[in-house]
């Protein structure tokens, strides 16, 4: 039997939105976070493979989501998150959850509207953020908070790399009919640079992406785990200045990321105002909304 590791899409370095395999973390989660990582990410390289037939990624992804069922044990990955979870009393659902998202990455190459990518983010993004809190011991009613987070993370991901996905594999996670409000189409994504329609629309998108983000700045001061409270403000803190750079810069024509010393600095300002709100004891903003689709 084939084995998925075998079968990485060569990406090689990622540039990750979702560090969350953070040093910060307390390192009795560390083992079981990152089972979680590598069996999403190994079904993430079954989904972006270069050459494998979709029929050939569905079936791996189907191999994949019965041996951490127990129904098999030729998958390292999906084996050793299945015996992991089990050591907690956690259940599956956020592992089998991604699946769905991978499954659409190989069916579906193009979303028409903004819910339509908020759907997709429900399963590639919203799991992880609920993974986390649940392997912290943290109350469902984080959840839409972290939901909001996580999408906004995906989505800032897919702004980032919207030529590469669209030239390396004829994806495009830009809702159409913000393309076609803005009098851009999907080909201009091939371009080594953005006309000024396809810059307009891009950056009307990362201006949406940043309420989103709003929507879960509440998140770190909901968490009770001092640690990962701290890690969600160093999170929230990247995408921030991600989502400023997005509304400004052209991610056809620059790589829009983040250096080292942006990392260190941004690391640093989230982890002191995170502790220090702590420390004098504010509480978070409440704010009405509930969850997506539990």
């Amino acid at each position: 039997m084939t084995s998925a590791s075998e079968l990485r899409s060569g990406k090689g370095d990622r540039d990750e939105n979702f560090p969350v395999a953070s040093w910060i973390i307390h390192p009795r989660h560390r083992a079981l976070i990152l089972a979680y990582y590598n069996f999403v990410r190994t079904a993430d390289d079954i989904a972006d493979h270069a050459t494998l037939p979709p029929e050939e990624k569905l079936r791996l992804l189907d191999l994949f989501e019965a041996e951490l069922l127990g129904k098999g044990d030729t998958q390292a990955e999906a084996v050793i998150l299945r015996r992991a979870l089990a050591e907690r009393g956690m259940a599956p659902r956020h592992a089998l959850d991604v699946l769905i998202a991978f499954r659409m990455d190989v069916t579906k190459l193009s979303y028409e509207t903004w819910d339509e990518v908020i759907h997709y983010c429900r399963y590639s993004a919203m799991p992880v953020g609920r993974f986390m809190l649940d392997v912290h011991g943290e109350s469902t009613s984080t959840w839409a908070a972290s939901d909001a987070l996580c999408a906004a993370l995906q989505i800032n991901n897919h702004l980032q790399d919207c030529g590469k996905d669209f030239r390396e594999l004829n994806r495009v996670y830009l809702p159409r009919d913000a393309l076609a409000a803005s009098g851009a189409s999907v080909e201009q994504l091939g371009l080594a640079q953005s006309p000024p329609a396809m810059l307009a629309c891009l950056q009307g998108l990362a201006v949406r992406n940043e309420a989103l983000l709003d929507e879960g700045r509440s998140l770190s001061a909901e968490i009770r785990d001092f640690r990962l409270g701290v890690d969600v403000a160093v999170i929230q803190a990247y995408a921030d200045r991600i989502v400023r750079l997005l509304k400004v810069r052209d991610p056809l024509r620059e790589r829009v990321h983040l250096n080292k010393f942006e990392l260190l600095t941004f690391s640093l300002a989230g982890m002191i105002g995170e502790v220090g709100r702590r420390a004098i004891g504010r509480k978070a903003i409440s704010r009405p909304g509930t969850a997506h689709d539990a």
